[in-house]
Order: C-alpha cells, then sequence, then structure tokens
C-alpha cells in the first residue's frame, strides 16, 4: 500500500474515531471546567506526567485539525497558571501546528495546486514576497481560525523550519492573551464570576488584541521605512496625484468627490496617452478604415459596387478633431469645477510627503503616481539612421506611407497594420507571432483576415538591424538561419510600452522596481512607503485604459481612509479588447495561461457561422470560447473573436466579477436576433454537453408510459 494511503487512513481513522467516540465533549469547557479542581490536583502530585499528558494532547488535538484547541489553551491557564500554561501551550501549539502544516503538504499539496492552482497565486505570491514576515502577520491575529492557516500554509512553498520558528514567535502573544483569560476562568466559583473586572479586562483585551497587534506590527514596519525622514507637523494636502493619464484623473476625482484637499501635476497633456496618442486617435482612425473596408465589401450586401474617395490629410484632421471633442472631459477647467487643484509642471518627489513643482514645495498626506508608459524603443544597430513612428508620433504625419513596416504583431501592430492597409499602403508586420499572449487559434483567424486584405506578414521573424543603402531604407530579420531583407519607406514601432519611472524621485528614495521595470507595490498599490501609491500603466500588470481607472479607485480609496479599511485590488476579471476585424476580446484565463499554470478546465465553443444575427449581417466569422471548471458552469475565462467582440465580453466579466455561471447566462433572456445571443448558445452548449443522461434516459421512459 503507498505510503500516502497509508497515512490518509490513520488520519481518517483517528478523526473518526474522536467523532464516533464524541471524544469532543471531554474537550467542552464545561467538562473541562467540572473536572478542574481534580486536575490541579494530579498537576500538584505529578507536575511531570500531568504536564507531558496535557501537552501530548494539545499536540494531538491542533495536529489532527480537531476542534477544542481554545478551550484547552483556557484550561492550560486554569490548571498551569500563567507562566507555565503559557510555555506549555506555546510549544504544543507549535508541534501541533507544524504536523498540520506537514500532513497538509504531505497529502494535498500537489493534487491542490494542479487543480486550483490559479486560486492559490495570490497565497504564492504572497509568500514568495513577504515570506515569514506575511505568516507573522497571520499568526497575529488569534481570532483568526488557526488551524485554516495550517492547512493553507501547507500547500504553499514555505519551508516547514520558517513555519515553526515563525508560528512560535507570531502565536506567543496571543497564546499569552488566551491563557490569561484561563487563569481568570480558573476563578470562577459561581456564573456570577463572569462579570468579575478581572474576567472582563481579559476578554476585552482578547478582543482588541488582533487590532492593537496588527497596528504595532505595521507601525514597526513603518518605522524601518521611514527612518531617517522628517515628517511635517502638517499636510497642506490630503492627496497629490503626479500624471493625468486615466489612472492620475480617476484618483484625483475620487478624491475630490469624497471632499479631500487634492492636487493634481502633470507636465504635458491632461488625459495622458489614452486621450492624445492611444485609445482616441486610433478608434477614430479605425473608424475611418473601417468604412473603406465597408465600400470594398458592397457586393455582399447587394450593391454592384461603392467608391470611395478621400484625402489621408483630411483622415488626420478627422482624427484631431475628435480628440479636441472629447479633450474637455479630461480638461483643467473640467478637474478644477470639480475641486481638484490642478498644475501643469514638473514634478518631483523629495521626502515621502514632500513634492517639488517647478521650485514649489508641497506636502500631502499621500502621494499617488500615475505617470503612465511610453513606447518601447529596441537598441538595434542602425536604428538611430531611422525617423521611425511610435504610437505617441504616429499622429503628426499627414501623408500616407506608400511601404509601411510595422515591428510589432501584438494589439498595437494588428490594429495600425490593418488600418493603413485599407487605407492603401503596403504594410508588413514583423513579429514572432501573432497576438502572441491569446490562443493560437485566435491568432490564426486573424492572421487569414489580414491576409486577404493585402497585409504581409513575417512571423516568426526578429529584426537584427536597420541598414540604409543608396537612400533605400531596409530591416534584417532573422527565424533561426533564415534571414530577410525587407526595404521600407517607414517604420513603425510597436513593442509594447515601456513604464515611466524615471526623473521624478523615486533613485532618491529608493523606491524598488520589478523585475520588468514597474513600481513595486503591495496588494494595496501601496509602494514601500505605506503613503506613496502607485496606479496603471508604471506598475501593470495590465496596460489599459479600463485597469488604469479600476486600480485608481483602489489607490485613492487606500490612500483616504487606509487607516481606517484597506481593498486588496481585485484583477480577477480584468478585459481586454484587440480591435481589429474582427475583433479579439477576453477576460480571465484561456488555454495557453491555463496550461502554463497547471489549471484544469473545460473548453466549450460556439461559432458565429450559426449565429442569425452574424449571417444578416454578413459578419459571421469568429467564435465564442469559454473555459470552464472540469463539471461545473463556472467560468475561468472568456474568448469572443467576431463582430463587437468587445462589447459582447461584457456579459462574461458581469458573470466573472459576481460568481454567475453559464446556467445564469443560459437563463437571461437576449433581444432576438442580436450578436448578444452568442453568448447565450454557447452557454446551451455547455448545457448540452452536460445533461444528466441516466435522468434523461427516466424521464424518456416516463414519456413512453404516459403514451401508453
Amino acid at each position: 500500500m503507498h505510503k500516502s494511503t497509508s497515512l490518509i487512513i490513520i488520519v481518517a481513522l483517528l478523526i473518526g474515531a474522536f467523532f464516533l467516540f464524541d471524544l469532543g465533549q471531554l474537550l467542552s469547557l464545561e467538562y473541562l471546567q467540572s473536572q478542574r479542581m481534580e486536575l490541579k490536583g494530579h498537576f500538584q502530585t505529578n507536575p511531570l506526567v500531568t504536564a507531558l499528558g496535557f501537552f501530548l494532547l494539545y499536540v494531538a488535538v491542533t495536529g489532527l485539525s480537531l476542534p477544542g484547541a481554545v478551550v484547552l489553551t483556557l484550561v492550560a491557564g486554569a490548571i498551569f497558571g500563567l507562566f507555565w500554561g503559557a510555555l506549555i501551550v506555546s510549544f504544543a501549539s507549535t508541534l501541533g501546528a507544524t504536523l498540520a502544516f506537514l500532513l497538509s503538504r504531505f497529502l494535498l499539496r500537489d493534487w491542490v495546486q494542479k487543480r486550483f492552482g490559479d486560486r492559490l497565486n495570490t497565497i504564492n505570491a504572497g509568500i514568495e514576497k513577504d515570506g515569514a514576515f506575511y505568516l507573522f502577520g497571520l499568526r497575529l491575529v488569534p481570532l483568526f481560525p488557526f488551524f485554516v492557516i495550517n492547512l493553507l500554509m501547507g500547500l504553499t512553498p514555505m519551508p516547514a523550519r520558517t513555519y515553526a520558528w515563525v508560528s512560535l514567535v507570531g502565536m506567543f502573544a496571543g497564546t499569552l492573551v488566551y491563557v490569561n483569560a484561563g487563569t481568570q476562568l480558573g476563578q470562577l466559583e459561581s456564573l456570577s464570576g463572569i462579570f468579575s473586572p478581572g474576567l472582563l479586562g481579559s476578554f476585552v483585551l482578547l478582543g482588541l488584541f488582533p487590532l492593537i497587534a496588527r497596528r504595532m506590527l505595521d507601525g514597526l514596519r513603518a518605522r524601518q521605512c521611514y527612518k531617517g525622514w522628517e515628517k511635517p507637523a502638517r499636510f497642506d494636502r490630503n492627496i497629490i496625484v503626479i500624471g493625468a493619464g486615466s489612472g492620475g484623473l480617476v484618483t484625483a476625482y475620487i478624491a475630490a468627490a469624497v471632499k479631500a484637499k487634492v492636487t493634481l501635476i502633470e507636465r504635458d497633456k491632461m488625459g495622458g496617452d489614452c486621450l492624445n496618442t492611444g485609445c482616441v486617435p486610433s478608434k477614430a482612425l479605425i473608424r475611418s478604415a473601417r468604412f473603406i473596408a465597408d465600400a470594398k465589401r458592397a457586393a455582399e450586401l447587394g450593391f454592384q459596387r461603392a467608391e470611395v474617395e478621400f484625402d489621408f490629410a483630411e483622415v488626420m484632421a478627422r482624427v484631431h478633431r475628435v480628440i479636441k471633442t472629447i479633450e474637455p472631459h479630461d480638461s483643467v477647467a473640467r478637474y478644477t469645477r470639480l475641486g481638484v487643484e490642478v498644475i501643469q509642471g514638473t514634478a518631483r518627489i523629495i521626502s515621502p510627503w514632500k513634492v517639488e513643482v517647478d521650485g514649489e514645495l508641497l506636502t500631502s498626506k499621500n502621494i499617488v503616481i500615475a505617470t503612465g508608459a511610453r513606447p518601447f524603443v529596441p537598441p538595434l544597430p542602425g536604428l538611430e539612421q531611422i525617423a521611425y513612428l511610435t504610437s505617441d508620433t504616429l499622429w503628426e504625419i499627414r501623408e500616407l506611407p506608400r511601404r509601411l513596416l510595422i515591428l510589432g504583431a501584438g494589439p498595437i501592430g494588428c490594429e495600425l497594420g490593418q488600418c493603413f492597409a485599407r487605407f492603401g499602403s503596403e504594410v508588413t508586420i514583423v513579429g514572432p507571432g501573432l497576438l502572441p499572449r491569446e490562443d493560437d487559434e485566435a491568432g490564426e483567424l486573424l492572421a487569414g483576415r489580414l491576409r486577404r486584405e493585402g497585409v504581409r506578414l513575417e512571423l516568426g521573424y526578429r529584426a537584427k538591424a536597420f541598414r540604409v543603402e543608396e537612400g533605400v531604407q531596409l530591416v534584417i530579420c532573422q527565424n533561426g538561419k533564415d534571414e530577410q531583407r525587407l526595404e521600407f519607406d517607414q517604420l513603425l514601432l510597436a513593442l509594447g510600452r515601456a513604464p515611466n519611472t524615471c526623473g521624478f524621485g523615486l533613485e532618491e528614495l529608493n523606491i524598488p522596481l520589478t523585475r520588468t521595470g514597474t513600481i513595486e507595490t503591495n496588494e494595496f498599490l501601496q509602494t514601500r512607503f505605506p503613503n506613496i501609491f502607485a496606479c496603471g500603466d508604471v506598475v501593470g500588470p495590465y496596460q489599459y485604459t479600463h485597469a488604469a481607472a479600476h486600480q485608481a479607485w483602489y489607490a485613492a480609496v487606500n490612500a483616504l481612509f487606509g487607516s481606517l479599511r484597506r481593498f486588496r485590488v481585485d484583477y480577477s476579471a480584468i478585459p481586454h479588447t484587440t480591435y481589429t476585424e474582427p475583433e479579439v476580446a477576453r477576460v480571465g484565463l484561456n488555454e495557453r495561461e491555463a496550461r502554463a499554470q497547471g489549471v484544469e478546465y473545460e473548453v466549450t465553443r460556439f461559432d458565429l457561422a450559426e449565429l442569425d444575427r452574424a449571417i444578416v449581417d454578413e459578419v459571421a466569422e469568429g467564435f465564442v470560447k469559454v473555459l470552464t471548471v472540469p463539471g461545473r458552469d463556472r467560468i475561468l475565462g472568456a474568448m469572443i473573436v467576431g463582430e463587437h467582440a468587445g462589447e459582447l465580453i461584457t456579459e462574461f466579466v458581469t458573470a466573472m466579477r459576481y460568481g454567475l455561471g453559464l446556467n445564469k447566462i443560459l437563463g437571461t433572456i437576449h433581444a432576438y436576433p442580436t450578436l448578444s445571443e452568442a453568448n447565450k448558445y454557447a452557454a446551451g452548449v455547455w448545457k448540452r454537453a452536460h445533461a444528466p443522461a441516466r435522468v434523461l434516459g427516466w424521464v424518456e421512459r416516463f414519456h413512453g408510459w404516459r403514451r401508453g
């Protein structure tokens, strides 16, 4: 018999015997109270044997995660007194907790990590980041079920030796409180003694200790962090926000809405990347290009032909007109009316509470960094000879490039590549793979569409160097041993974005960065200084406008009200969309990520070729794919490739955010004919695959019996 199987049987028998023979009554407060004098007598006559027996009993109860440890702790104070009771319980609870930890690790860790790896990511990340300190914080809360900590920690990579000594130290203060309460319980002569001042004081201390201990722990950590910095006696502001992109604007908006005194600092344009060089101009350009593509499909809609004449300079003028139309939403005037002090200048953090703006010194209780990101420019040989474009500078051109080379086959490269091809440019996209973060089938479907529209895809290749030979610009690309030389007239770099972390004081404050170059924050978006927060692209892990706005709520609320309650930022249902045609939208895990994380899943797919509205609109291309927990309708992730996928994905975002499964989507009435019915039909595919065959067999026989 396998060792783990034998151990499971032994543990099960011990736990079963505990409940079968009702041994729990022997650990009840009433029973032990009735035996208190006899136990005390045993201790006085045989102190070593009594203490050893109690010690082993405590280890067994905690090691098997049985109920009764709290009562035993109180009884230890009643029998052994404060000193000896605390000493015995401290070591017995540590040994028992470590045994429970090891049992959980030996019996459950591999299975749980394989099946529920996605849910344990937060715990594993916390252990890797804070290690012993994280466990110490949990141990300081004696009202939190310790047996849960034992079992959960056994599923993590924490070393057993670390777990033991941190548990011993972390539980000692709480043990003292419980044992002290036990010394008071041991002095009761009648029920009226419950209201003795000493006993009430013990339980008041018991209730307040978790809060006091947590405050002390946070205070010690903060004191170490702020050592050497002079804190102002008073502050001019509640919060200073650096950066007026999506994250900074939402942070300032929320702060002003709750009547905090807030200052927003921006050195360039209000609205940041999204308004000026990102979401707004790119979607305006996509809309114009879509009109040209629709005209080319006139025959599909029953027209002989349709022609579009355009001047590219006028198209770009429209893009800037759209920016100007939306600009007031993010303007200085609007935010001033909302109660935000807006300063346009260059900010520099010179202490955890002080920011200098062009020579003016500002003080604030809290600081939020929302400095965004910039296009990544690779250090490639010869690139300095090329007048390249990025997503920041593209919007200044007025002449359509004849031959456009795009480095990067991610969302930006695909969106703009399709756009310029529709306007008439000869577009070549170079990259390792199309939409490399998405499942292959999404990339393959989009690749087919791009090729049909004339886009040349050089996938698997990486740019190695640039040359200018006899006035002709070219790039040298490699794919293994294969090498290509591609000529171009205009180069667009679409290789992602790098966070803006330099030039405003992070170095002087020794605020650390992650391996990817973003500002390192905890789950509350705090940097190493508890009063300095960061949100948006400068933090990641998502560089989307809506993700920055989502983080901004947590940054603002935790900064202003964190002394009362803090909120962990929730990334469980962050959607994103690539605005090509067809659109590619996703929320949660895809198959690539699920396999990498070892998460078990089922796949449900519905093809838009079967959807009535898609057929009517001549857009019957794409699919809905949903990942669920095996055998259950809980959604792990969803992907939609097709017309208006970015709009349709919202139903799955809502479902994941509020714990709704596919059965709820199936039971929701969707208007006919609409594209949103695709979500319902996908849920229907899942339902049919999980129909109870045995029950349906009985129902079939029942109907046959009814027919006679």
